[in-house]
């Protein structure tokens, strides 16, 4: 059996590192003198000996006898390994406990028999449910404190019982132990004679380690893209950590939520040399067949192989411990693996109160609440939904430079633009490529192909700065063309009766017009378009079918009348040479033309 990682949650000074240190201790898993090491601090300092005392590293623990951090230790039994986290249990540091959940595949949860069940045991037992975490095995311990009393046990595993039912979450198992005496930790408890189940070691053995990570679905979050000019170097190395899957030089590969095609032409790696195939949890770069433009936060799948889900609308089951509470109409910052978007909250499901666990009525998330949401994204992100693929389903919420909070994807939902999208992404894939690479056109034209539409008031004559725009990049040797929505209108889009829509301009002219532009940009040109009032979803639309790198938008107006995300913003009173120098400049500087 495959090693499996564990969580250790519970309320504080409920005993969750002294049963670490006893199954450390009890499965001669610690370094040799260890144990006799600190058993002689103790006595030097006149302190009783804790097995707690095996994991609490930091000064600040020992004297205070509280977990702050996230303890990391191993040990192993005759049927596998564990890797198994120490989580704090003390309300001030409830960050640092899901930090530990978040990396675990199941969780040992403890319960002091004699102070019974606390708030951090429901609070810690529903957030280890909302990270997705299903193999729960609740411990009482410190039986001994109550003199081993079944009735004690029977009557907090009934309690427990019936809060964990409510939040839909079944324990594998309840176990009355003592770990500081070793009570069904490792061996049978000779005090506890009614008790005839598992110890704790056994009931471990039990539990089932997740699928091996390099079975499941190829999933790489893009994390760089590394360039190499030297020596004619040409190569674009795509670099990132395989999260799960394996990948082999010759796959085809998908990138989401571009849709973006191409074929694995080696696989790179600093230490190894001639590298054809490699497995999750290892880092390495990868070359393509044809190069494309990638960007950070992309994420590689195997062709044929589980889609992940791409879409700007999605649910959420979300912890918020953030100082400001979670509020609606303000920006926050989601990171998806590599992926990072501006997400705003739009709409509150519920809001679980773990305390004693009703549902309460806010407009806001306010710190320690768990919660239902739906947030909307600035742009499409790919991921998995947690029940799936827990490592690609999972997130954190920024808000001001701290994470404040994080969660599991539950469902992706559809927008406005959820059609347009799963054409994108078929149209990505069927794409007939020609033999001739993006990056020999950009060579042979001395340009790079860009789309540039050019946006304003009606009464502003955008075709006066379009034309010339045209002419003046012509007369320099350039490869570009000038198409209006009238080229469209009364040609492509001659079916689309403008009587029934009611529009000269609607979702499906735009979206025609950039597929034309797909095309005038595939052949390496620079294409200028023009259109009257392009409202900020609309050029969104645009951003998503032309693509985000090879989009120039350019808005002329005054400065009340400014976009968002324009990238060049012309004042109305600017001269026709002024505009013309303006644009001219930023395509300088983004490299999409430059001088031989």
């Amino acid at each position: 059996m495959r090693d499996l990682s564990l969580v250790i949650v519970g309320h504080v000074d409920h005993g969750k590192s002294t049963v670490i240190g006893k199954l450390l201790a009890d499965t001669d898993s610690l370094p040799q003198g260890k144990l006799e090491q600190i058993k002689e601090l103790c006595q030097r300092n006149a302190k009783p000996f804790e097995y707690a005392f095996l994991l609490d590293a930091l000064k600040d623990e020992r004297a205070q006898g509280i977990t702050i951090d996230i303890a990391r230790c191993f040990f192993k039994t005759q049927t596998r390994n564990y890797i198994i986290l120490d989580a704090p249990g003390h309300v001030e540091f409830l960050k640092n406990m899901v930090s530990g959940a978040s990396r675990a595949e199941a969780a040992l949860l403890v319960i002091d028999a004699a102070e019974g069940i606390q708030e951090n045991s429901k609070r810690h037992a529903y957030l280890i449910s909302v990270l997705g975490i299903r193999q729960i095995v609740v411990l009482i311990n410190k039986m001994d404190l109550v003199n081993y009393d079944s009735k004690v046990f029977e009557n907090i595993k009934k309690e427990y019982q019936e809060f964990l039912k409510d939040i839909q979450v079944v324990p594998q198992a309840f176990l009355p132990v003592s770990a500081f005496q070793g009570d069904n930790i490792a061996f049978p408890s000779v005090n506890m004679p009614w008790y005839q189940g598992s110890t704790v070691l056994q009931t471990l053995d039990q539990l089932e380690a997740e699928a091996a990570l390099e079975n499941m679905p190829f999933r790489m979050p893009v994390q760089d893209i590394y360039k190499f000019t030297e020596e004619n170097d040409d190569r674009r190395i795509i670099a990132g950590t395989i999260e799960t899957g394996t990948l082999k030089q010759g796959d085809k590969v998908i990138f989401y939520p571009s849709g973006k095609t191409s074929t694995i032409r080696t696989i790179e790696d600093l230490t190894q040399k001639d590298i054809t195939e490699i497995h999750a949890g290892y880092a390495a770069g990868v070359t393509l067949t044809e190069q494309l433009f990638i960007k950070r936060g992309e994420l590689a799948v195997v062709d044929g192989q589980k889609k992940p889900h791409v879409a700007s609308r999605l649910q959420a089951n979300l912890f918020w411990l953030g100082k400001q509470p979670l509020i609606a109409d303000k920006v926050y910052k989601m990171k998806l693996g590599t992926a990072q978007v501006e997400a705003r909250l739009e709409k509150i499901i519920d809001i679980l109160d773990t305390a004693d666990l009703h549902k309460v009525s806010k407009s806001r998330v306010d710190c320690k609440d768990v919660a239902t949401c739906i947030f909307s994204l600035k742009h499409p992100v790919a991921f998995d939904l947690n029940e799936n693929m827990p490592i690609t389903g999972r997130f954190v919420l920024v808000d001001q430079y701290e994470i404040a909070g994080g969660g599991i994807i539950t469902k992706a939902l559809s927008d406005e633009h959820t059609w347009v999208r799963e054409q994108i992404l078929e149209r990505e894939y069927k794409w007939e490529k020609s033999k001739i690479s993006y990056l020999e056109r950009a060579r042979r034209y001395n340009q790079k192909a860009v789309c540039i539409f050019i946006s304003g008031k009606n009464e502003i004559d955008k075709k006066v700065v379009a034309k010339a725009l045209e002419r003046e990049l012509f007369e320099e040797g350039k490869y570009v063309y000038y198409m209006g929505m009238r080229n469209l209108l009364y040609g492509m889009d001659a079916d689309i009766k403008r009587r029934e829509t009611g529009l000269d301009r609607n979702v499906e002219h735009l979206r025609r017009m950039a597929e034309t532009a797909n095309i005038f940009l595939d052949a390496g040109l620079i294409l200028i378009m023009s259109a009257s009032e392009v409202s900020r979803d609309e050029f969104h639309l645009l951003s998503e079918i032309i693509g985000e790198e090879k989009l120039l938008k350019v808005f002329i107006g005054d400065e009340t009348e400014r976009l968002d995300d324009i990238d060049v913003f012309l004042e109305q009173q600017e001269t026709l040479q002024q505009c013309i120098g303006t644009i001219k400049q930023v395509l300088k500087r983004r490299r999409f033309i430059f001088d031989i």
